[in-house]
């Protein structure tokens, strides 16, 4: 059956302020130009004569967090243990692979302000808006105004955060693998802290990141094109790169539709 596919990943480029100053990633490019001398450590003697247009390959050098990009977080980024500290919490090369391909579901936030973090009644609104009931396994992902604001300064200020009691709603109907196109699940960091400085309640800090504690689920951030998205029925396709024991892996991310 024909199918369609939708990049919902953004790209690792440098001078894209896609991360906190000094977070961002780094890449250096060798030329084909440059892959003969690259080469010639195997091929003792090798000139750019020798090869086809005087060119050998073209290769990168990336220096990344595992944080950067497009990327999906572990239960193990949140927090050593899960389940109520009652087990170690998973690593990212500990993800189940069915959790990765699975039904989607979008939660239009955009119109929610800057720093906002969603409550359970809101996610429970949007999908009595939608007209769709949570199954075990859907892949939620949220739509925020943080997605307009990519690739300027104000990104990661921008859109709403999903916070604990909106977690567990979710997590707590068997929903594994989330997603939101902001910097972070959370909300802004910058917003975050203005209500830290006025009230110092730690509970704030992180905290649907922090209801991984209480129930495992992994996490995508800094997806894009999910305006594109019908509320459901497509698929999404989120396999982790392997990384041993780390808190998060790349993920290109993709939704499948089945053209009628």
């Amino acid at each position: 059956m024909p199918r369609r596919i939708v990049d919902l990943s953004i790209a690792i480029e440098v001078g894209v302020p896609s991360d906190p100053p000094g977070m961002e990633p780094q890449i250096q490019y060798f030329t084909h130009a440059q892959g003969v001398a690259q080469m010639a450590a195997s091929f003792p003697g090798l000139t750019p004569a020798d090869m086809p247009d005087g060119e050998g390959w073209a290769v990168e050098r990336v220096a990344l967090s595992t944080h950067n990009g497009t990327h999906m977080d572990a239960p193990w980024h949140f927090h050593s243990t899960t389940d109520h500290g009652r087990s170690p919490a998973p690593s990212i090369d500990e993800t189940p692979l069915d959790y990765c391909f699975r039904p989607g579901v979008k939660l239009d936030f955009r119109h929610l302000p800057d720093g906002y973090v969603a409550t359970a009644a809101d996610v429970e609104a949007e999908l009595a808006r939608i007209g769709h009931t949570l199954q075990p396994y859907d892949i939620v992902v949220v739509n925020t105004a943080a997605a307009a604001a990519f690739g300027t300064p104000a990104y990661i200020h921008t859109g709403c955060g999903m916070g604990r009691e909106a977690t567990l709603y979710l997590t707590e109907r068997g929903v594994k693998v989330v997603g939101t196109d902001a910097w972070s699940w959370d909300a802004p960091f910058s917003h975050t802290a203005k209500a830290w400085a006025r009230d110092h309640d730690p509970k704030i800090i992180w905290e649907g990141h922090k209801a991984g504690r209480e129930i495992p689920y992994w996490q995508m951030e800094k997806l894009s094109n999910l305006e594109a998205l019908p509320p459901f029925g497509f698929e999404i396709s989120c396999f982790p790169v392997k990384i041993k024991a780390a808190s998060a892996g790349w993920s290109r991310v993709v939704a499948i539709f089945e053209d009628a």
